[in-house]
């Protein structure tokens, strides 16, 4: 039976990657660093797949201008200091694999730097099953659709034969304005009843649920 989607692009970050507690601590630490107030734990979590950059500004919005670079210093310090002890979600590497072999063209689109993404994939040894990759610090951040629209064209796959997973409304955004299809996952960063109101096909509460839905889609 031929297969839904041809093309799936992966969020990396809560739906890969085990990290959002990390961000989360990390964007709490670097505020303390300048001596500011942290982020609630609730606003932080929804700035996770954003572009850093906008991330920390939506974080932080009343913070001078000139003091955001170092905020981003501050914020890969304390990240880039514990990255070394994520993992991935319980199941995603055999997922990812599986997928590889059985014909389908896979690709992330994260807010993570190009130099975080491939210092992730090389920690992970998931580098070689995707076939592209796209970071916010080469395309506009999410949700606007340009990761998506680029993806598309580099593999001539249309919007309905491409599916976008992601763990937050963001990326289910950026999938309503580049045309796609989207899955969320409801283990990573933001809340279940945020992510249902964003019309996603379906929302995954683990790895396996969600390849069982993946193998069913028809």
């Amino acid at each position: 039976m031929q297969q839904r989607f041809e093309l799936i692009v992966f969020d990396w970050d809560g739906t890969l990657m085990d990290s959002a507690a990390l961000i989360v601590a990390s964007v709490q630490a670097a505020a303390r660093d300048l001596g500011l107030a942290p982020p609630p734990i609730e606003r932080a979590r929804h700035i996770i797949g954003l572009g850093l950059n906008e991330a920390l500004r939506h974080a932080l919005p009343d913070l001078p201008e000139a003091h955001y670079p170092e905020l981003v210093a501050r914020y890969r310090h304390h990240y880039l200091s514990r990255d070394h002890e994520l993992t991935l979600f319980p199941g995603a590497a055999d997922f990812v694999q599986d997928l590889a072999e059985r014909g389908y063209r896979l690709a992330v689109a994260t807010g993570k730097s190009r130099l975080g993404l491939d210092r992730a994939l090389a920690q992970t040894g998931l580098d070689g099953f995707f076939h592209a990759t796209r970071c916010a610090d080469e395309c506009h951040s999410k949700p606007h659709p340009q990761m998506l629209l680029e993806l598309m064209e580099e593999f001539a796959v249309e919007p309905a034969q491409t599916l976008m997973i992601g763990d937050t409304t963001h990326d289910l955004m950026m999938a309503a304005n580049a045309g796609t299809a989207a899955v969320a996952v409801t283990y990573g960063a933001h809340a279940r009843a945020d992510l249902e109101d964003a019309g996603p096909l379906y929302c995954a509460d683990s790895i396996a649920a969600l390849a069982k839905w993946l193998a069913d889609a028809r």
